[in-house]
């Protein structure tokens, strides 16, 4: 089997492959990829450095055709890099393909927004003065993904890099470098310069710490963990280097007593268990009110019964695997912490063995749950949601603020008013209404507040406030 090696300097380098596994069937292998060393994280960086000032200042019209024709290709080749993303993350085939269309989207949008860079024009307060506010790329931008979307995230970040001119050097995350490697290669082969974009693979130990350490990276883009995240900061302002966090979430999904059920059924069980919870905008918090709880609850449970655990890449199959055994381990022993905290284990909870060996997990529902039990408080990150019940709105809008995250929150209502109000008054950086909380546009802002987000919005034109640097610029008549 060969090697994927890392591009480096616009070379495929490398060796020392390391096995990417199939969640599904640990006996499958995905493919062998290369792991970089710190010297060749730093010979990344230095060639990024030496690509910026050309790049930088290249036309529209060649950044447009790059992310153009990158955007063709990989919607042309949908199907086959939806299977890859299935068989190297657990994602079923649909979530696969849908995830592979978003990130062809993704870079379609950017590379229409090569064509509408914009500044300002303004008079000086003193007469015969021009004024110009124009945006100039950041400069060689490390990028770290991780695990849960492998093609899409890489996509958010990489393609507005490239539109604003920009250099990279991309880090994913180590469970899941086959589409990563792809999104690289199609890139290359566009028509990218030497040196722009640079895909370095490895343990976030070497990879990610010989990143952090350069003095030469203007900014870092990450997508990871609440620690890590602290850690890219900490390294960060050490170097005065700007820094975009994503993090964590422990998402709220509020059920009131008028909401249409099956409707509130539908948006959590999409929320909490699909993509096998494994979703930082996943509602793992239910927080139902009084007089629809019991009958959400029932309907909830039923729907779980119908949910089929299963191998990825099968038809019949809603829920794919865990991602690999240590984030397995991390869910089962976040469902023993629920019960030894009191919470009822209403529905799942169980390891399934199935025809293939794979992580599997029934989706688990807990009920009785309170806002202050660990399961409540920490993210689990997998198929695992909590029922906690309220009096009315105001208890459910003041537990569902109660968190040190602030990423996505819902409401199931049939009411204006409370819709209204949760909208203006949830402490979360995007707010659904009757719709699951998990899925925001490739052409609207994502981020979050408190604990999950950290800097400027991604994704649409937001995304110019991280990669760009604003300037005034005066000239005398």
């Amino acid at each position: 089997m060969s090697i994927h090696q890392n591009l480096i300097a616009g070379e495929w380098v490398g060796g020392n492959g390391s096995e990417n596994i199939n969640p599904s069937d640990t006996n499958d292998v995905v493919g062998l990829y290369a792991q970089a060393s710190a010297d060749d994280v730093r010979a990344a960086i230095a060639a990024a450095k030496a690509a910026f000032p050309t790049w930088s200042r290249s036309g529209i019209l060649e950044r447009h055709a790059i992310l153009r024709k990158a955007a063709d290709e990989i919607l042309a080749r949908k199907q086959e890099l939806g299977e890859l993303l299935a068989r190297e993350e657990g994602k079923t085939l649909p979530e696969g393909i849908g995830e592979v269309t978003r990130a062809a989207q993704i870079f379609d949008f950017f590379s229409g927004e090569t064509l509408r860079l914009a500044g300002e024009m303004l008079p000086s307060a003193r007469p015969g003065i021009g004024v110009e506010i124009t945006r100039d790329p950041l400069g060689v931008i490390g990028i770290i993904t991780p695990w849960n979307f492998p093609i899409a995230i890489p996509a958010w970040k990489i393609a507005p890099a490239l539109c604003y001119g920009n250099t990279v050097v991309f880090k994913p995350a180590e469970l899941v470098p086959g589409c990563s490697w792809a999104i690289v290669d199609i890139l290359h082969r566009a028509g990218l310069p030497k040196g722009v974009l640079n895909l370095v693979m490895g343990p976030g130990s070497v990879v990610g710490q010989a990143m952090l350490d350069s003095p030469d990276l203007a900014g870092i883009t990450f997508t990871g963990s609440t620690g890590t995240g602290k850690r890219v900061a900490l390294a960060s302002l050490e170097h005065n280097r700007k820094f975009q966090l994503e993090m964590g979430g422990k998402n709220p999904m509020v059920v009131l007593d008028d909401a249409d059920l099956g409707v509130a059924v539908e948006a959590a069980a999409n929320s909490g268990f699909f993509s096998t919870g494994q979703r930082c905008t996943a509602s793992s918090r239910l927080i139902v009110t009084e007089g629809i709880h019991d009958k959400f609850v029932a309907a909830l449970t039923e729907r779980l019964k119908g949910i089929k655990v299963g191998h990825a890449l099968k038809p019949e199959t809603h829920v794919g695997p865990v991602v690999d055994a240590r984030q397995l381990k991390q869910d089962t022993d976040y469902i023993d912490i629920g019960v030894r905290e009191g919470a009822k284990l209403a529905f799942g909870g169980e390891r399934l063995e199935l025809d293939t060996p794979g992580f599997y997990l029934q989706p688990t529902l807990f009920t009785e749950a309170t806002n202050q039990m660990r399961i409540s408080r920490e993210e689990i990150f997998g198929p695992v949601a909590s029922v906690i019940r309220v009096k009315d709105y105001d208890e459910a809008l003041a537990v569902a603020n109660d968190t040190p995250f602030g990423l996505s929150a819902g409401i199931a209502t049939t009411s204006l008013k409370y819709a209204t109000h949760f909208k203006r008054n949830s402490e979360a950086g995007m707010v659904m209404v009757n719709l699951p909380t998990a899925g925001v546009d490739f052409h609207v802002p994502f981020g979050g507040r408190k604990a999950s987000s950290f800097g400027p919005r991604e994704q649409g034109k937001y995304a110019a406030e991280f990669f760009t640097v604003v300037k005034t610029s005066y000239t005398l008549a």
